[in-house]
C-alpha cells in the first residue's frame, strides 16, 4: 500500500479512538504515566501491523492491541507489586456525561453529592480484580457490545456476561454501606 494512503487510512480509522485506548490503559495500569507509555507502544504496534487490519471495527482492534500490550507489559513487571495509588483527580470523570445521562442542575448540594457518588464509583472500579475491571470499563465506560468485548479480551460472550454480572455484584458489595472507607 502506498505510504500516504496507508498513513491517511490509519489517521482516519485508528486515531479517533485514542481517547478510548488511553481510558482503557489508565484503568488497566492504574497510572497515567504508564498508560501514556502503553498507548504509545500500542499505537506503534497498530501502525506496524496496520496492513493486516481488514475489519470494520478499528476501535475494537485498537483496544485489543492496547489490552495485549498491557498484558505483555504486566508480565514483564509481574514480580513488582502494583502499588501505584489510584489517581482520583485524573480518573474523576463526569459520569453523567460518560454514560449519556442528561446534565443536572448546578445546585451546589447536588453537585457535591454527585461528585461524592462518582468518587465512590471510581474507588469501587479501582478495587475490582483486573479480569472484572477490564470488562466493566469496556462495557460501562466505553459502551462496547458483548461481542466486541469478547473479541478484545479473547473470551466467549457467555464469559463476558458472567464477568460483567460477577463484577457488578462485587462492585455493589464494595459500594455497600459499611464497606466504604473515608
Amino acid at each position: 500500500m502506498i505510504d500516504s494512503t496507508r498513513n491517511g487510512r490509519f489517521q482516519m480509522l485508528v486515531m479517533p479512538h485514542l481517547n478510548s485506548a488511553f481510558n482503557l490503559a489508565c484503568w488497566l495500569t492504574r497510572s497515567r504515566h504508564d498508560a501514556e507509555d502503553l498507548v504509545q507502544e500500542a499505537c506503534l504496534r497498530a501502525f506496524r501491523f496496520f496492513d493486516g487490519f481488514h475489519g470494520e471495527d478499528a476501535r475494537a482492534w485498537l483496544l485489543t492491541i492496547v489490552r495485549n500490550t498491557f498484558y505483555s507489559w504486566y508480565q514483564e513487571r509481574h514480580a513488582q507489586p502494583q502499588n501505584t495509588p489510584f489517581d482520583e483527580e485524573f480518573h474523576s470523570l463526569d459520569m453523567a456525561g460518560a454514560i449519556g445521562m442528561p446534565e443536572r442542575d448546578n445546585n451546589p448540594e447536588k453537585l457535591l453529592m454527585r461528585k461524592d457518588c462518582e468518587r465512590q464509583l471510581q474507588r469501587g472500579l479501582a478495587a475490582l480484580p483486573l479480569e472484572f475491571r477490564e470488562v466493566m470499563v469496556l462495557r460501562e465506560l466505553e459502551d462496547l457490545s458483548y461481542k466486541q468485548i469478547a473479541g478484545i479480551v479473547g473470551i466467549p460472550i457467555g464469559t463476558v456476561m458472567s464477568r460483567l454480572g460477577r463484577g457488578r455484584k462485587l462492585l455493589a458489595t464494595i459500594l455497600a454501606p459499611g464497606n466504604q472507607e473515608e
